[in-house]
């Protein structure tokens, strides 16, 4: 009898494992394969018959008969997938279009292309400026989720607070083409690259209060100057590897949320994996039970008070928007 519950189960796993590769390679297929239609049609049908054989002949014999000539396709697949490089040049749309870039010397980070729209409805003015920061005088570091569909899912945008005032925030983004539009599946089959935007509040953030009307919650963190910093620095030179070797967009592995814990990783701060850094609406929960934000406060009233959107379209768009949108947000 033990036997047969281990064949049985090693059947169940080879079935889910041909299904689920098969799956993928159809999807794959479908996202990155041949732009003519038939052509795009042929190879997927073909796989999927190939996959489809190969668990009904197990099944109904027991045996492997289709497998070879699975695995050797599978491979093919594999070899063609990771021959698929993200591109560097394209038509982007003009507010992914450039890569942010930084030098640090001694206590100075200096930026090009730091993205400092002027939002209208339907419109900007789009304007990159070279910004210099002195990294012995960063303060604080806060947390925004913009939520624009479900209350699962947020963008996840880090801004790192200066003496003075003055605010600097990293979005992590699709680098989408002009006609592009951002679709959760077909970025996880390298539709686009990745970009980091590293911008004034009053573009970003105020892009998504607005002009997008998001409903966008702010929470300040409790976090050392020297960590802070260390992740300021990743993301540099994590920005500077993306200028010159493009990386793609996953929706799943490599998204807003994801990289900044891998950038965390780095610097030695990493949290414990929990399935709220991939249903990242929910991080708030998270940080609160780390002692990450206030915890005088419930986290309900911290949802309540950290909800920037009115704030920001009562202020509208103009220096000092950061301050309009921080009054009442405790601090940790």
């Amino acid at each position: 009898m033990f036997r047969a519950g281990l064949k049985l189960l090693a059947g169940l796993v080879f079935v889910l494992a041909v299904s689920g590769a098969t799956i993928w390679g159809v999807m794959a297929l479908w996202f990155r394969g041949p732009e003519v239609e038939w052509a795009r049609y042929l190879l997927c049908g073909s796989l999927a018959v190939l996959g489809f054989s190969t668990v009904v002949v197990r099944l109904w014999s027991g045996r492997n008969r289709t497998l070879i000539p699975y695995v050797l396709a599978f491979m093919l697949l594999l070899g063609w997938w990771n021959s698929i490089d993200a591109p560097l040049e394209r038509d982007w749309a003009p507010d992914v279009a450039r890569q942010v870039t930084g030098t640090i010397e001694g206590d100075i980070l200096t930026l090009e292309n730091v993205r400092d729209f002027a939002w209208r409805e339907g419109d900007s003015d789009q304007n990159w400026i070279t910004s210099s920061f002195d990294l012995s005088k960063l303060q604080s570091l806060d947390l925004f989720l913009s939520y624009w569909s479900r209350p699962s899912i947020a963008h996840f945008i880090l801004s790192f607070g200066f003496e003075g005032g003055e605010y600097l925030a990293w979005s992590i983004e699709v680098k989408r083409e002009a006609d592009g539009v951002y679709s959760p599946i077909a970025d996880m089959f390298k539709s686009n690259p990745i970009v980091i935007v590293a911008a004034t509040e009053k573009d970003v953030i105020g892009l998504r209060t607005n002009i997008r009307k998001e409903d966008v919650q702010l929470f300040r963190l409790r976090t050392a100057p020297s960590s802070a910093r260390r992740l300021l620095e990743e993301y540099v030179r994590d920005a500077n590897e993306l200028s010159v070797k493009p990386r793609w967009y996953n929706s799943i592995t490599t998204n807003c949320t994801t990289v900044v814990f891998k950038m965390l990783d780095a610097i030695g701060d990493a949290p414990p994996f929990d399935w709220r850094i991939i249903v990242n609406g929910y991080l708030p929960e998270f940080g609160y039970e780390r002692g990450a934000v206030n915890t005088d406060y419930t986290i309900e009233e911290l949802r309540d008070l950290g909800s920037v959107s009115a704030k920001g379209q009562a202020y509208t768009l103009k220096p000092g928007y950061s301050e309009a949108i921080r009054a009442g947000v405790p601090s940790p």
